[in-house]
């Protein structure tokens, strides 16, 4: 059974910085990519950042330069660092996984398997 678990969220004031992280288990972890999205409220959801199996990273407009994802395939982990936080960031983020190999972000279609979420909280 494949699962997701994120973690790392919380509040934090403007500037300030967040690292997420996912635990994956039950599927070969390093021949999926693997993205994080994010929902706020009243929005759809938007892919942020994503890394596929031979290390490539694509980023979303908004966070470039802020925003790092990385992958660790020896304990099936990936990452988000968020740095230079800004209210707009605040939102659900969820981790996921996708068996394609993607070049640039992948729609939230394109995953197959997805985390329950952590919420993420920018207060100015």
């Amino acid at each position: 059974q494949v699962q997701l678990v994120e973690s790392g969220g919380g509040s934090v004031q403007a500037g300030g910085s967040l690292r997420l992280w996912c635990a994956a288990s039950g599927y070969t972890f390093n021949r999926y990519s693997l993205g994080w999205f994010r929902q706020a409220p009243g929005k759809e959801r938007e892919g942020v950042a994503a890394i596929n199996a031979g290390g490539g990273t694509y980023y979303v407009d908004s966070v470039k330069g802020r925003f790092t994802i990385s992958r660790d395939n020896a304990k099936n982990m990936v990452y988000l660092q968020m740095n230079s936080l800004k209210p707009e960031d605040s939102a659900m983020y969820y981790c996921a996984a996708g068996a394609g190999h993607f070049i640039g972000l992948p729609s939230s279609s394109a995953m197959d398997y997805w985390g329950k979420g952590t919420l993420v909280t920018i207060f100015s």
